[in-house]
């Protein structure tokens, strides 16, 4: 599930994809070429003031993005209140669901060794949480909420996201 809408690159030797090993694209849909590891890229200004606002819209509403069970019991507590509201009156899925997401990837960004990164990979360009520039361990914050939300699953982010958390700080 691509944030990015994934454009044609023209190699000319040089920036962030120079000397990068691809194989070609097939049917994936990526264009002639995907990368055969991921290329990760620093994230663009527009995207940071993004998870800034996803941040202060969690907390403004009592979520503690440091702590995984005020980030679990509100995910759950939206999930619920938009399944039981009048499908006219609910807040649009996908907002909810990259609130979250945001939320999630900041709780990692702050307590382990991953950083915000544009990851493109043979699945497509998504805003992510990687190990520095070599994209050797990447997690789709988006991707971890989605997967959930479709299942209407209850109870997991603190279990999920802890084991994350505790992955990354034995290092």
């Amino acid at each position: 599930m691509a944030w990015f809408k994934r454009g044609s690159r023209e190699s000319s030797g040089s920036g962030p994809d120079a000397g990068q090993e691809t194989a070609a694209g097939g049917g994936l849909g990526l264009g002639d070429e995907v990368p055969l590891t991921p290329v990760v890229e620093p994230v663009p200004e527009a995207d940071l003031a993004r998870i800034a606002a996803a941040v202060a819209e969690l907390e403004a509403v009592g979520v503690d993005v440091d702590d995984l069970d005020s980030l679990g019991a509100a995910l759950d507590a939206a999930s619920a209140a938009w399944a039981s509201a009048p499908e006219q009156e609910r807040e649009p899925h996908d907002r909810i669901i990259e609130r979250f997401a945001l939320g999630i990837g900041e709780h990692l960004h702050r307590h382990t060794d991953l950083r915000w990164q544009v990851v493109t990979d043979a699945f497509g360009t998504d805003l992510a949480v990687a190990d520095g520039m070599r994209g050797d361990f990447v997690v789709v914050p988006l991707n971890l909420v989605a997967v959930r939300w479709l299942r209407r699953e209850q109870g997991w982010l603190p279990g999920v996201v802890g084991h994350l958390v505790r992955r990354r700080t034995v290092r």
